[in-house]
């Protein structure tokens, strides 16, 4: 690594740092100056089989509902699905997860322990959950590897260690990612100089690095050729089992991919489950149909 690339990385370090804080500081009101709350938060419990369950959200916008008494429930190790017009209410469903949105009633818990209402963004993001956003937002003037690096650094448990130097064991999860997410090859290029789809993997996997026990993905395949669609599909494919999976996405063909005719799809319109079931289920739904896939 260059002198050059080492300063860049440490600066952008920094930046990452201060951005933290600052989300800290807005978040909570400045309650939580450190992330000493943050790891008594304690650890989710999954023995139930329930690694998300949302019951009765209601979210409004100047009298417009949003969530109207949504209601879901993610398995452990399951990928699932969600599908649905523009304005259904995916993303605002996905805010209230994450704690960017605060909803005016109802319940959302992770595992059966974690109250999420209850919780920070960053707090949320501490405790297991890790969120995609359908546009990229990686460090191009780092490398494929110092992205990872960079992600592993928000993980507080293993931060003071990494500044120093990376232990074995960080090591080999950094490589571990490199492989699951195709990047192996690529661990010393400019991330800036990846393809679209590629960027969107490097992503994914500072998300994989922090271990998240649910990761949220809205439309990751959005822009990505068919051949990087493909790749997509098998890395989620890959990773359900390992982790549970929430997928928004319009492309039905990925998702025809990612349910192998045997996996649960929810269908959201105005703000509520509209229909769930098999993709050949929801596709010959006649409400389905009209709303959503068309005639």
């Amino acid at each position: 690594m260059t002198p050059d690339l080492m300063e860049q990385g440490a600066q952008r370090r920094a930046d990452y740092e201060a951005r933290q804080q600052a989300s800290r500081n807005t978040e909570s009101g400045g309650r939580d100056a450190s992330y000493g709350r943050i790891a008594r938060l304690g650890v989710p419990d999954f023995t139930q089989g329930v690694a998300l369950y949302l019951d009765d959200i209601t979210v409004s916008f100047d009298g417009f509902r949003a969530l109207n008494k949504l209601s879901l429930t993610v398995n452990v190790g399951e990928l699932r699905c969600i599908i649905g017009p523009n304005g259904a209410g995916k993303t605002t469903m996905m805010d209230c997860i994450t704690g960017k949105t605060r909803p005016d009633s109802g319940t959302a818990s992770f595992g059966s322990t974690i109250d999420l209402l209850r919780l920070s963004e960053p707090q949320i993001a501490q405790v297991g959950i890790g969120r995609k956003f359908q546009k990229p937002t990686v460090y191009e003037d780092l490398s494929v590897f110092e992205n990872l690096e960079l992600a592993l650094a928000a993980d507080r448990r293993v931060r003071a260690s990494l500044f120093s130097r990376l232990s074995g064991e960080q090591l080999d999860r950094i490589g571990e990612t490199l492989g699951t997410i195709h990047l192996m090859a690529d661990a010393q290029r400019t991330a800036g100089l990846l393809s679209h789809g590629q960027k969107q993997w490097l992503e994914i996997g500072m998300l994989l690095v922090q271990d998240p026990k649910l990761l949220l993905l809205d439309e990751p395949v959005a822009g990505m050729t068919d051949e990087e669609t493909e790749r997509t599909a098998e890395l989620f494919l890959s990773l359900e089992g390992k982790h549970s999976l929430v997928v928004v996405e319009h492309d039905m063909k990925f998702v025809d991919q990612l349910t192998e005719g045997r996996k649960k799809v929810t269908v959201l319109h105005e703000g509520s489950v509209l229909a769930e079931g098999l993709l050949a289920e929801v596709q010959n739904n006649e409400k389905v149909v009209e709303v959503y896939l068309g005639r």
